[in-house]
């Protein structure tokens, strides 16, 4: 929030809060630190946060509260999420008919005030606050948690024999307050844009963890008494054994509302303290999801598009865990999801719901391996084939065959590179000739966190940090393709030098919740099977070599992709290191 200085000062002289002397130094402290005058009054200690914010609020024209005594009623406080109000600094105090009275530290943010008001239907009047009397107001959220699960808090699972042991589990899952403690994890989650959640009992307490944009974050801590309770919940909802607590166990379910439908994937283990929870979030909403919009780089799109659209052989995704693979191959799928094709897939587990494809999940117990599933999905006369993940020698020679008598497959490995997939099935022992005959293209990726555009701050890098840089990557052969890419088109217009070049950081504001990133974006490698490349792998070289001949003939790789998204400001250097790094 920026009030003017010459209204603070006017302000302050009109008032005679201050002696103009004290005032004149102060403005002109401000003017030569290029910082506001606000700033620079509670640095001197001249005035106190509430009285510089009632005097912000009177220039704005807007009330100024004070809630470090005032008792907010439960049902109004929680209009607003505890996650969102410590997020944004904001907490709903009075309502009056479809009035609600909120209290800020920054008025002037007007996303956060039309994103509460479209949650709730409101019309939303800000007040303007200081920094003790918000978290004054936040530390409510912990009384009231106490005060509206004190049931639980004070209860416990009594009873040595299993029937009354499993009885109070089916009691306590039904219960009113361990049912709201289990809606406002996952609905906080939701608001979050979570894709997971972790729920794990310690000693003393339960700890919830949500990972947003890839980054695990506290989000609450739960008294212990809890834990039996929110785990018998998330069983009865995921239809899982209430009366089993030595063994992993798996399940999911749904929940739809009008602007959302998320599917909640469920793995509880035991561990010393009792059983953990993670939860995997699945938007089943969310549509229009691009190749472009991920983020591939138009000359590798361009690659992708063209063998998609051939009507065999295999199309390779690869990565480590969480790098967006899946994504990549339901994306795909959408595209070419068209009544005049048969699509079937072998997933373990089935991730996505997609409409008009046969989806089969895998289940190992009863020897349904995704060799077994592939081989009986051969019969059903398929167009396209999407197999979750390439484990052995079986599944990748049915694939492969699959691929050479006139069917698309689509499919994942897990490999550091999009060369180092070649060698990787002659080593699961594939017929080289089946490799180089079969494969149309190879996507390596991972996925780096977007800089939030408000507050990413510009900077440059020194002579040192240069050097350092040149340790871990061959800047040379980057700076060439940024100055002049495969497609002739120049990223870097005036800059000769790294020195010259400007970078991105994370700063962190209000509308990424103080953390400098917001959402996700993928780093992409396409290699393209070509007429060199397809010799090079019947005569079994390796992945360095085919890597170089890849290059030598127009792929750009994933770290220089990752460069280019550095010089356009979507994702930071530091972004790029955490994931490219071997």
């Amino acid at each position: 929030m920026r009030i003017d200085t010459e209204q603070l000062r006017m302000f302050l002289a009109d008032s005679n809060i201050l002696p103009k002397e004290q005032i004149d130094e102060a403005v002109s402290q401000a003017k030569k630190e290029e910082k506001d005058l606000g700033s620079v009054l509670l640095e001197k200690d001249l005035v106190k946060e509430p009285e510089l914010q009632k005097m912000y609020a009177y220039i704005l024209g807007i009330p100024f509260v004070d809630l470090s005594k005032e008792a907010i009623p439960i049902e109004i406080l929680q209009i607003v999420p505890e996650l969102i109000a410590k997020k944004y600094n904001i907490v709903s105090f009075q309502k009056s008919g479809s009035d609600l009275k909120v209290a800020m530290l920054n008025p002037e943010d007007l996303q956060t005030i039309d994103f509460i008001k479209k949650k709730t239907g409101l019309k939303i009047v800000p007040c303007l606050t200081s920094r003790e009397s918000i978290q004054a107001a936040l530390h409510q959220y912990e009384k009231s948690l106490k005060a509206e699960f004190g049931d639980i808090l004070t209860g416990e699972v009594k009873g040595e024999g299993g029937e009354k042991k499993e009885e109070n589990l089916e009691a306590m899952a039904a219960g009113l307050p361990i049912i709201r403690i289990v809606d406002t994890l996952l609905k906080h989650a939701i608001l979050e844009s979570a894709s997971d959640i972790h729920i794990e009992p310690e000693e003393k307490e339960v700890h919830v963890r949500y990972r947003i944009d890839g980054v695990l974050h506290d989000a609450m801590t739960l008294p212990k008494d809890t834990a039996l309770g929110i785990v018998a919940r998330i069983k009865v909802l995921s239809n899982l054994k209430l009366d089993e607590h030595r063994l992993p166990q798996d399940g999911r379910f749904k929940i739809e509302k009008d602007d959302y439908k998320i599917s909640f994937r469920v793995s509880i283990l035991p561990v010393f303290d009792g059983e953990k929870i993670v939860m995997r979030l699945l938007d089943e909403s969310s549509k229009g999801l691009t190749l472009e919009k991920m983020g591939l780089h138009p000359h590798s799109l361009e690659i992708v598009q063209r063998e998609i659209n051939k009507p065999n052989g295999m199309i390779l995704v690869t990565g480590p865990t969480g790098s967006g693979k899946t994504t990549t191959l339901y994306t795909i799928m959408d595209i070419l999801n068209t009544p005049e094709v048969n699509i079937s897939t072998v997933e373990d587990p089935v991730e996505y719901r997609m409409p008009r494809v046969n989806q089969t999940q895998i289940s190992t117990k009863i020897g349904m391996t995704f060799a077994a599933a592939l081989r009986a999905l051969l019969r059903q006369d398929p167009d396209i084939l999407m197999v979750g993940e390439i484990r052995d020698q079986e599944t990748l020679e049915i694939a492969l065959h699959a691929a050479m008598t006139g069917h698309l497959v689509l499919s994942t490995l897990h490999t550091n590179s999009a060369a180092a997939a070649l060698p990787r099935m002659l080593d699961m022992g594939a017929e080289p000739f089946l490799i180089a005959s079969t494969t149309n293209a190879i996507v390596a990726q991972r996925l780096v966190r977007r800089l939030c555009v408000e507050c990413r701050k510009p900077y440059h890098l020194e002579k040192k940090e240069v050097e350092a840089l040149a340790k871990s990557y061959d800047i040379e052969e980057i700076m060439k393709f940024l100055q002049n890419d495969s497609e002739g088109k120049k990223y870097l217009k005036d800059a000769k030098t790294w020195e010259e070049v400007t970078f991105y950081k994370a700063a962190g504001c209000d509308q990424c919740g103080g953390e400098g990133y917001r959402g996700r974006n993928g780093i992409y490698e396409v290699l393209e099977m070509d007429t060199d490349i397809r010799k090079m792998v019947t005569q079994s070289a390796t992945s360095e070599e085919i890597e170089n001949k890849a290059k030598e003939n127009g792929m750009s790789t994933m770290v220089e992709d990752g460069f280019l998204k550095i010089v356009q400001g979507v994702t930071s250097l530091e972004e790029v290191m955490r994931v490219t790094k071997e």
